[in-house]
Parts: structure tokens; sequence; C-alpha cells
């Protein structure tokens, strides 16, 4: 019979309280999964209670407080703030989005914060992307054109051209979409994922680029693409509205007719 038990060392365990002293009038518990591959120590939820009017709205804000108040070695990535760099993408309330836009106020029991899921973990809240940034590489995301470029100008697009990239070049590359995805769970190594292939169409589609069929051939084995199943996470959990699963969608379109 199969075991769909967790390995001892990778059981998260109850960790440590933080209370806050005093009378307090708006409070959050927040419950943040620690790891630190230094220890040995199997993962732990740490329980952290944050004095609102001492932080900013999002939870962000929180964790930043946390870390700069309460406990200095917890670990995150953030940057930019703004839901523009997609640095402080993690799973918050069960879902993966940016903890820069995610409203504390919005989340109405205790708020759990996990690291992105199904990705190694560097520590706390840091997944490793090592293999998400390489299979980015992989697709080529720049222009490639064999004729010359025009003298004194930029190459040209029509509005109706340019119209065709909306909801693709606004890709952060958060990761959200395609750590959500249960097909990028089971085949990471070989399906390209969500954001992956919704970057890789939105050269597929540029106008200006004129390697459009040997693109297409690189997508066409088992795995690249086809692994996906459509069940929608990746549109569901998008943390800036776009829609990996159409893109996909019409990457196989593309396919399906150059193959006939």
């Amino acid at each position: 019979m199969a075991q769909l038990t967790l390995p001892k060392n990778s059981k998260v365990k109850p960790g440590k309280t933080f209370p806050l002293n005093g009378n307090v009038t708006r409070k959050k518990t927040l419950q943040v999964y620690r790891w630190d591959p230094d220890t040995g120590d199997n993962p732990r939820l740490d329980s952290y209670e944050v004095d609102l009017d001492r932080c900013g709205q999002m939870v962000l804000d929180a964790l930043i407080h946390i870390k700069n108040e309460i406990d200095s070695t917890l670990t995150f990535r953030r940057s930019c703030r703004e839901g523009i760099c997609g640095s402080c993408a993690m799973n918050i309330d069960g879902v993966n989005t940016l903890a820069c836009t995610r409203v504390i106020s919005d989340i109405k029991h205790d708020i759990r914060v996990y690291p992105l899921p199904h990705t190694p973990v560097v520590k706390d809240l840091v997944p490793d992307l090592s293999q998400f940034y390489a299979q980015y590489t992989a697709i080529k995301p720049w222009m490639q054109a064999r004729s010359p470029a025009p003298d004194a100008s930029e190459r040209l697009q029509s509005k109706d051209e340019r119209e065709k990239l909306d909801g693709l070049y606004e890709c952060i590359l958060c990761a959200c979409c395609s750590t959500s995805c249960p097909s990028y769970w089971w085949n990471s190594d070989r399906y390209l994922g969500p954001a992956i292939l919704l970057q890789a169409y939105r050269w597929i589609i540029d106008s200006r680029d004129e390697n459009t069929d040997t693109r297409l051939d690189e997508l066409k084995d088992p795995f690249s693409l086809y692994r996906c199943h459509t069940i929608m996470n990746c549109t569901n959990t998008c943390p800036k509205g776009l829609n990996p699963a159409k893109a996909i969608a019409e990457t196989k379109k593309l396919l399906a007719r150059k193959m006939l």
C-alpha cells in the first residue's frame, strides 16, 4: 500500500509564541512557517501577536514589523512593496499571493503564512526558485529577429499588434501561478508551468519576433506544454489578474495549426 505520510523530519511542529504585553485594542495573530537549514530541526509554526496600530495594512507590513520589533531571525524576501517586483510571493491563508497586496483586514481569523508550496525552502519563507528561473531562460525571453533593424528607427507595431501583448507583458514572474499548479508540482523538471508558458506565448505572438516556428517547435514535446490539464489554479491565484491558462490554450491552438 502506498505510504502517503510525510517524512518525520518534514512534519511541521508547533513553534514559539510571541504574545503582546499590555492592553491592545487591535491585534492580529500571524502563524508563520519557520525552518532553518543550519539547525537540522523540523520546520515549525511560530505565532506572533501584532499590534495593528503599529504597522501598515498589508501582510507584508506585519511581517516587517515582526522582523523589526519582535523577532529579527525571521527571513523573507521583499523589495518594491507595490505589487511590481514579485519578491514577496508566499502562501497566505491558503492562497499564493503577494504579501504586499494582501490586506490584513480581509482575513478574519489568524493569518497563516507559508513559503510558496512544492518548492525547496532556502530558509523560513524564502523558496528556492533556481529551477523556475532556469526554465524562464530556456524559452529565450528576448526578441529574436533575423532581418536587419531599420535604419534610425525602431521595429514598429500597429496598435492591434501591440494590443495582443496586453495581459502578457504585465507578468512579474512571482511564481504564484506555477507553484499552485498540480501538474507543475509533479512534473516541474519537464513541464514549464503556467508562468513560463505565458512568457513564451508573449514572444510567440509578438509581431516583431521572427522566430515563431522555432519557439513553437521547442514546446511540442509531451511535457513542456501538454502537461497542462486546464485546472485553472494558475488563473485563479494570479495576483496581477492575468490568465496564464488562456495563454497556454492559445499556444496549443497555434501548435495544432502548425502541425496540420
